[in-house]
């Protein structure tokens, strides 16, 4: 007879093969879903030529994984078995216990191998993220440089000591786990048992624990050697980064003492294993925690408050002067050439004239500005854009260098509107067009940027349509994935507009390049379909059998994909070269665990008015260099990767890693070279480091008595203002040449109220590589710093900033050019060692409140020591600021002026000053550049705006609020009654 229960799982068992095959059918779409990513993967990399860095990934990643799986799984598998086997068999168990087996017992295979594989995977999870540490260690290239501490060279600590430490980590979480896994087994089944005070453990179970003790304490003795040269690296609630005195006296030999002791400790559960007494042990377990508190705590403290502190400045000179030629190495600014620049603050006429070069070549264009100038003017539709940030750049035209403002013009699909079909977002809206120009130390008349190369089709200085390549399918802006090419007979993608209206035809294309993975067959389809989830892949008649897929199209993601080992700088920028436009990328090879050189953290070293800072910056380094210079073709996205410098170990050490992917510097043209420039980034971080190590003595090192910082940026006016990124110019430096160059200055690092914007320093780069093929200038990355003396106080940018906008001429030729609907926008301020001194200069721009203006350059502003000038153009401000005659001439020199008050208009206050005013103290003069006018009505409501403007500041000042009514309505009416005057 069938009881109840067997007709329940009679009835209940045909359901049972539906859930396995639901299983089975989830388990396969969830594998097609991970193998369809992975294809994808592998045919984006084979179709850039670089398959041999995703396999070289992917084996890497598998091996990690296995050896982190079995090294788990196998010692927590034989732990928990050992103590199974071995258990007694009559042991006699509390009822609790008996209870317990009663329930593991069922499930007792399932649990011996379920829990170590389950471990096993989190274990290989874990490794294989640290194939890069595996690959390094493989592969490591030698320094050529010892430590100063224990003579080893610094390759041991970049590429042995993080592998030896993460090896001696996991293995002690093994050994940890598998011992925890055998108590619980053994006290499970009877062969360690807790009877009141005493503990009764069976011989097996005393042997396989005391051994799995013996071998944790091994590992920790291990760990404890290692961490003395991890020591080096360490800048933790220490004075400085490395090994300090009370390091080097007592917490190195400390580490070596500990683990002395628990190789010790652990002899003595070896002997417990055999002879079976715990006593010795568990003593030398006691001894090592107390000695450890001395050694480790104790005795270092000591050290540090009666030997360190009352003569620290003495007795950590050494370990200062360590880290200090460390982390000058480290950063690649040991050979920064400092001189003393004695500035003079006298604008004298033609003071200029042995600065031509650099004057010519003064950049008024401001590429944070223009952009909306840029879209304005050049953008033509709305699916076209432009970067918030242009990029500065230089181009030979007509045998001269020329600064330039560059940018592509980009595709924007968000800005389609109605049009944003699937259909036209991925196959007729797939790529850019063009690049505009503009001239740096040029404008028009009316304030417009003055273009080299601009238009639909392009035309230009750098080359006309069919000169160069000039549509942009991979950029910083591109859609996620376009689909491209096919046969050509049927054009569909929008190459670019034409016709003279809105209703004009536009011209079409077919993608010609090898951009991307091909869509040759039903099941490529697919996998595409799936990753971007869009059935328009498969379905679409758009898509045959010659059509491409185009996607990961920012070409930083893309150089970083193919070079992992790399932390891409946040500045490509696009540049002309041998008939194609492509985008320049720079890579840098770092790492954190350079011996006694001070860790930063990236983020935050690089952020300034146009990079933000982020919350959080995890990113630490202490050692980089700028090894490889890559491109990203802007029409096809080909990716090279050109060697730049080939002496730095970590680059070699991943040439052996992926083999073939870099090529020679010899492989770089001469047109490519001459676009090099030396990246942001690494500038940014090698001032950050400076500002405190350009002091190479010890003594004024602690005192910190010379230590810099960058200045805010002086246009912000945020609660917690930015700092000023450096400038991209061409200059000339004392006793130097001509070059393009980055730049950026320091003040004295001081806060609260006794803080001083005073320039105490200037650093600049030669950012010009040349253009020898194979060659790099001798003087490219070539660091100049020049140091003003303690004894000067000549203005800071943010003081320079503030004497523009108290000046009180300054302010009411803004006045007038504020007026209606218009508002001021200060451009870039700029700083160039000229003239024996250091010249400030700043674009002024107006824009309309409207919804579609954009700034127009109208004004310059000028300061050179104590004095002001602010003319229509930068030729006109400086011979204003220098006597009437700077000696040189400026870029603008050949713009017109309109000899209005809007817009020739001067701040000057002294005929014999040349137009300068002097420390914001002076009146309006009567004349617009110096020559005086005629249009005594405008003179006259200038006197009134300025008395006005003096009657406020008094009545601010003695709280008269009445008053400073009283003023601001006159000053009104003076402003109203200038710019009626102004028309006449």
């Amino acid at each position: 007879m069938t009881s109840p229960a067997s007709s329940r799982t009679a009835r209940r068992s045909p359901r049972l093969p539906v859930l396995v095959t639901v299983a089975v059918l989830a388990a396969l779409v969830i594998a097609f879903f991970i193998f369809s990513s992975l294809l994808t993967d592998y045919l984006w990399y084979q179709q850039l030529g670089f398959t041999g860095v995703l396999t070289t990934q992917w084996i890497s990643r598998l091996v990690m994984f296995a050896v982190g799986f079995v090294a788990m799984a196998v010692p927590v598998y034989v732990s928990i078995e050992v103590a199974f086997r071995f258990r007694p068999v009559y042991a006699k168990l509390n009822s609790q216990l008996d209870r317990y087996q009663q329930v593991i017992e069922p499930l007792r295979r399932a649990v011996v191998i379920g829990v170590p594989v389950v471990l096993g995977l989190f274990a290989g999870l874990a490794t294989s993220t640290q194939w890069q540490t595996v690959l390094e260690w493989i592969n490591r290239t030698p320094f050529g440089q010892t430590d100063a501490q224990f003579g080893l060279d610094i390759g041991f600590y970049v590429f042995e000591l993080p592998l030896y430490q993460a090896a001696v980590g996991f293995a002690s979480a093994v050994v940890l786990i598998a011992g925890i896994a055998a108590v619980a087994t053994s006290y499970l089944y009877g062969a360690l048992r807790f009877t009141g005070r005493e503990v009764r453990i069976s011989k097996v179970a005393r042997i396989q624990l005391a051994v799995t003790a013996a071998v944790y304490l091994l590992l920790q003795g291990v760990s404890l050697w290692l961490d003395q040269y991890a020591t080096l690296s360490d800048g933790t609630n220490k004075l400085l980064t490395g090994a300090t005195y009370t390091d080097v006296n007592a917490g190195i030999p400390g580490k070596q003492i500990l683990a002395g002791i628990a190789v010790v400790v652990a002899i003595l559960f070896v002997v417990t294993a055999v002879v079976g007494r715990w006593r010795l042990p568990v003593i030398g377990t006691a001894a090592l925690i107390i000695i450890s508190i001395i050694v480790g705590g104790i005795y270092p403290w000591i050290v540090q408050r009666f030997t360190v502190e009352p003569s620290e400045r003495t007795v950590e000179s050494p370990y200062i002067e360590r880290n200090i030629q460390a982390t000058r190495e480290a950063y690649g600014v040991a050979d920064v050439q400092e001189q003393t620049y004695d500035a003079k603050s006298d604008a004298e006429a033609g003071a200029l004239a042995g600065d031509a070069v650099t004057t010519a070549n003064i950049r008024i264009i401001d590429p944070a500005l223009v952009t909306d100038a840029f879209a304005q003017l050049q953008q033509y539709r709305q699916y076209y854009s432009f970067p918030e940030q242009l990029a500065v750049d230089r181009y030979t035209i007509d045998g001269n260098v020329q600064d330039t403002v560059i940018a592509v013009r980009e595709l924007n699909t968000s800005q389609l509107g109605n049009s944003a079909t699937p259909y036209n977002t991925t196959f007729v809206y797939t790529h850019g067009y063009g690049v505009v120009a503009a001239y740096g130390n040029q404008r028009s008349a009316d304030g417009q940027p003055v273009f080299l190369e601009s238009g639909i089709p392009v035309t230009g200085a750098l080359g006309d349509a069919g000169d160069y390549e000039p549509r942009i399918y991979f950029g910083q802006e591109s859609p996620t994935y376009s689909i491209v090419g096919g046969t050509g007979q049927n054009d569909i993608e929008l190459d670019y507009p034409s016709g003279s209206n809105d209703n004009g035809t536009n011209e079409t294309t077919t993608f010609e390049g090898d951009g991307g993975p091909k869509l040759d067959n039903v099941f490529k389809k697919l996998i595409y379909a799936i990753k971007f989830q869009s059935e328009q892949i498969v379905l679409s008649d758009a898509v045959n059998d010659q059509s491409q897929i185009l996607y990961d199209r920012d070409p930083t993601e893309r150089v970083q994909k193919v070079a992992p080992y790399l932390t891409i700088d946040s500045a490509p920028y696009p540049s002309v070269v041998d008939g194609r436009v492509v985008w320049i990328v720079d890579g840098y090879t770092t790492t954190n665990e350079y011996p006694y050189s001070k860790p930063q953290a990236l983020s935050d070293a690089i952020a300034d008015t146009y990079n933000d800072r982020p919350v959080y910056a995890s990113n630490n380094i202490n050692y980089i260099r700028n090894s490889v210079k890559a491109t990203v073709d802007a029409y096809d996205g080909s990716v090279k990767l050109y060697a730049w410098d080939t002496s730095d170990p970590i680059l070699k050490t991943y040439q052996k890693i992926f083999p073939s992917t870099l090529s020679p510097l010899s492989d770089m043209s001469s047109e490519l070279l001459q676009h090099v420039r030396y990246p942001q980034d690494m500038f940014k971080v090698q001032r950050a480091i400076l500002g405190t190590y350009h002091v190479t003595d010890a003594d004024s090192f602690y005192s910190s008595d010379d230590a810099w910082v960058t200045p805010n940026e002086p246009t912000s006016n945020a609660q917690n203002p930015p700092l000023q990124p450096p400038y991209y110019l061409t200059l000339q430096l004392p006793d130097q040449d001509p070059a393009f160059s980055i730049y950026s200055t320091y003040i004295p690092q001081q806060s609260g109220e006794n803080a001083r914007n005073v320039l105490t320093g200037y650093l600049a780069a030669n950012a010009d590589a040349g253009s020898t093929p194979g060659e790099i200038s001798s003087d490219y990355g070539k660091l100049t710093l020049l140091a003003l003396p303690r004894t000067d106080t000549l203005p800071g940018p943010g003081q320079v900033q503030n004497n523009f906008n108290t000046d009180t001429a300054v302010a009411n030729q803004l006045a007038l050019l504020t007026r209606g609907d218009t508002s001021v926008v200060r451009g870039n301020l700029l700083t160039l060692p000229v003239g024996g001194g250091l010249l400030y200069v700043q674009p002024i721009y107006v824009k309309s409140n409207s919804e579609t203006s954009y700034p127009v350059l109208q004004r310059i502003l000028v300061s050179f020591g104590d004095k002001i000038a602010f003319e229509d153009t930068l030729d006109g401000a400086l011979d204003s600021l220098f006597g009437g005659n700077s000696g040189a001439t400026a870029g603008d020199n050949g713009v017109p002026t309109t000899g209005d008050g809007s817009t020739d208009g001067g701040a000057d206050s002294d005929a014999t000053d040349g137009g300068a005013t002097d420390g914001g103290t002076s009146t309006p003069d009567t004349g617009g550049t110096g020559t005086g006018t005629d249009n005594a009505a405008l003179d006259q409501a200038l006197a009134d705006a300025q008395q006005a403007l003096n009657d406020r500041a008094a009545a601010y000042a003695d709280n008269d609020l009445v008053q400073a009514a009283e003023a601001d309505a006159r000053l009104q009416t003076a402003l109203e009654d200038a710019v009626a005057a102004s028309g006449q």
